[in-house]
C-alpha cells in the first residue's frame, strides 16, 4: 500500500466556457492517515482539485491516483471508499435530519447507524427538525455526518466550516478527529487561517499550483504570522485607497442615531429567536453583531431591514420606522444577505443591471454604477457567467457590489466575508473601514474573530439576547482574554454557566 492517499502528476484542467486554467501542471502527493488542510485564494483551484480527486471532474491531461485507483476508470469502486462534502451541501430542506441521513445511507448502501455522531454533534435532540430550519452550523454538522458515515478511507471536505462560529468550528474538527480511524485520510479545504494549526499538514494552492506543503508550525508558529506567510505565498497584499469609498457620495441629513433597535422581539410559537434586543448606532460607526450560529443575529438583521416583522419592538433606519414606512427606510439602506441571494440564473452583468434598476438608478447613472462595480471588484472576465456558477469569493463580491450601487447611508452586511480567502477579506475590510470614514453606518456580522477588531463597538449575542456590548478592548477586558476568539468563547461559556 502506498503511503499516499492521493498521487498527482502534471495535472491540467481548463474550463472552456470561461477559458480559466484552474489547475496548472500540478504535482502533489497527499499523505495517508492525516488530516490535511487545503488553503488558497478564491478561484485558486481548491474545489476543482477536490472534484478531480473524487472523479466528479476529469482532467485535460495528467495522472491522478486516488487510493491507488483511477478516478475515471475505477469510479464506481472509488465511490464506495470516499466520503465527500461539497461546498454547497445538498440537503432536502423539507426532510428532517434523520430522514436526510437515512436517505443518504440508502443512497450509499451503508448502515443507518447515526446515533453516536448525532449525539456528538448535539443534533440528537433535533433529529425530527426539518433541515431547512437548521442554523448554518447545524447544517454543516449534518453534512459532515453524511461525509463521515460508513467509515470511508478518504474524506474530502470542501469548506465544511464556512459560515460557522469559532466554537462550532472547533467542534467540527474535534468531531472528525474523534470519529475517524488511524488509517483514514482527510482533505479539508478552508478559508479560516485559525484552523491551520489543527491540521497535520497544510497545502497552500495558488493559481492552480502548490506553493507550500508541510507542517503548519514550520510555516509559522501562530495564526497571525501564518496568515501573513500565506499572503506572501499568494503574491502579497498592498492596501490602497478603496475605489468604492473614493467615488462614494457622503450621506447627508443624518440624525444622531442612524440605526436603532428598541426592545426588538421575534417569536416563533414559544421559541424566542430574538428577545428584547436594543442598540443605537451613530453615523460612521462600524457596529458588529457576534454570536454562535442560531444566536439570532440574522433574524435581527431581517427585522432591521424589513424582511421579517418584529413580534414586538421598533426598528428605525435614519429615524424612519421600518415597519410603518418600509420603502422610505430601505431607500437609505444597502443589504448583503448571509446566504447568496442574487439571481443565480442571471449573469454578473444582468444582476448588476437589475439591482441598479431596483435601487432606482436609471440611464447613464445606472450604467456608470454597474461599470464602477465591474472595475472595483474585477468582474471583467466573469461578466457573462451566471452568478450561480461563480467561485464563492466572487459571489460575495457580487453581493456586496449590488448592495453598494445606490450609495446607501446605512449598510447591513451579514457575514460578508464568509468563506472567502484572506486576501479578499482584507480587500472587503479596506472598503468597509473606508466607507465608515466617509460617514456610512455599518452593521456587520462575522465569524472571523480578527475582523471583530475592526468594529468600533460589538454586541455579543447568545440565545437571542445580548450578553455583552462594548469596544473590542472593553470586551477582552471583561472576558480576561488576549484575543477576540478567546473573548468570544469565554463570554459564551460564562453566559451558559449562568
Amino acid at each position: 500500500m502506498s503511503r499516499y492517499c492521493v498521487e498527482i502528476s502534471a495535472l491540467y484542467k481548463t474550463f472552456k466556457e470561461t477559458n480559466v486554467l484552474a489547475i496548472d501542471n500540478l504535482n502533489l502527493n497527499i499523505p495517508r492517515g492525516q488530516i490535511v488542510g487545503l488553503i488558497g485564494a478564491d478561484a485558486a483551484g481548491k474545489t476543482t482539485l477536490l472534484r478531480l480527486i473524487s472523479g466528479l471532474l476529469l482532467p485535460d491531461s495528467g495522472e491522478i491516483r486516488t487510493l491507488g485507483l483511477s478516478p475515471d476508470r475505477d469510479k464506481d469502486l472509488l465511490n464506495t471508499k470516499i466520503g465527500y462534502m461539497p461546498q454547497k451541501f445538498g440537503l432536502y430542506e423539507d426532510l428532517s435530519i434523520i430522514d436526510n441521513l437515512n436517505f443518504y445511507a440508502d443512497l450509499k448502501d451503508i448502515p443507518r447507524d447515526f446515533d453516536k455522531m448525532l449525539a456528538f454533534a448535539d443534533l440528537k435532540r433535533f433529529e425530527t427538525r426539518p433541515a431547512g430550519k437548521l442554523s448554518g452550523g447545524m447544517k454543516q454538522k449534518l453534512g459532515l455526518i453524511c461525509a463521515l458515515a460508513g467509515n470511508p478511507e478518504l474524506i474530502l471536505l470542501d469548506e465544511p466550516s464556512v459560515g460557522v462560529d469559532p466554537i462550532s468550528r472547533r467542534e467540527l474538527l474535534k468531531m472528525v478527529r474523534e470519529t475517524i480511524t488511524d488509517n483514514t485520510s482527510v482533505v479539508w479545504s478552508t478559508a479560516y487561517m485559525d484552523e491551520a494549526h489543527g491540521f497535520d499538514t497544510v497545502i497552500v494552492i495558488d493559481k492552480g499550483r502548490v506553493v507550500y506543503q508541510g507542517n503548519p508550525y514550520e510555516l509559522a508558529p501562530n495564526t497571525q504570522e501564518f496568515e501573513e506567510k500565506v499572503i506572501e505565498l499568494m503574491g502579497g497584499y498592498k492596501q490602497e485607497e478603496s475605489p468604492v469609498a473614493k467615488n462614494y457620495a457622503a450621506p447627508e441629513n443624518i440624525p444622531d442615531y442612524t440605526v436603532e433597535a428598541l426592545d426588538l422581539v421575534k417569536k416563533y410559537g414559544d421559541f424566542y429567536a430574538v428577545k428584547n434586543n436594543t442598540f443605537h448606532i451613530k453615523k460612521g460607526e462600524i457596529f458588529g453583531l457576534l454570536g454562535p450560529n442560531g444566536a439570532g443575529k440574522s433574524t435581527s438583521f431581517k427585522m432591521m431591514c424589513g424582511l421579517a416583522k418584529p413580534t414586538a419592538g421598533t426598528a428605525r433606519i435614519m429615524g424612519t420606522d421600518i415597519v410603518e414606512h418600509p420603502s422610505r427606510a430601505r431607500a437609505r439602506l444597502g443589504y448583503m444577505a448571509q446566504k447568496f441571494s442574487l439571481y443565480q440564473n442571471l449573469s454578473v452583468r444582468q444582476n448588476l443591471d437589475f439591482f441598479a434598476g431596483a435601487y432606482g438608478l436609471r440611464g447613464n447613472e445606472a450604467r456608470e454604477a454597474a461599470a464602477r462595480m465591474v472595475r472595483v471588484f474585477n468582474f471583467e472576465k466573469y461578466l457573462d457567467v451566471n452568478s450561480g456558477d461563480l467561485p464563492l469569493g466572487y459571489k460575495q463580491r457580487l453581493s456586496l457590489a449590488c448592495a453598494l450601487m445606490h450609495n446607501p447611508a446605512v449598510l447591513f452586511l451579514d457575514e460578508p466575508t464568509s468563506g472567502v480567502d484572506v486576501i479578499t477579506r482584507r480587500e472587503f475590510w479596506n472598503h468597509i473601514t473606508a466607507l465608515a470614514k466617509k460617514g456610512v453606518t455599518i452593521l456587520v456580522t462575522t465569524h472571523f474573530m480578527d475582523e471583530a477588531e475592526f468594529c468600533d463597538r460589538i454586541s455579543l449575542f447568545y440565545k437571542g439576547e445580548t450578553i455583552a456590548t462594548g469596544t473590542p478592548a472593553e470586551l477582552k477586558k471583561k472576558a480576561g482574554a488576549a484575543t477576540m476568539e478567546d473573548t468570544f468563547i469565554n463570554l459564551i461559556l460564562s453566559s451558559e454557566e449562568k
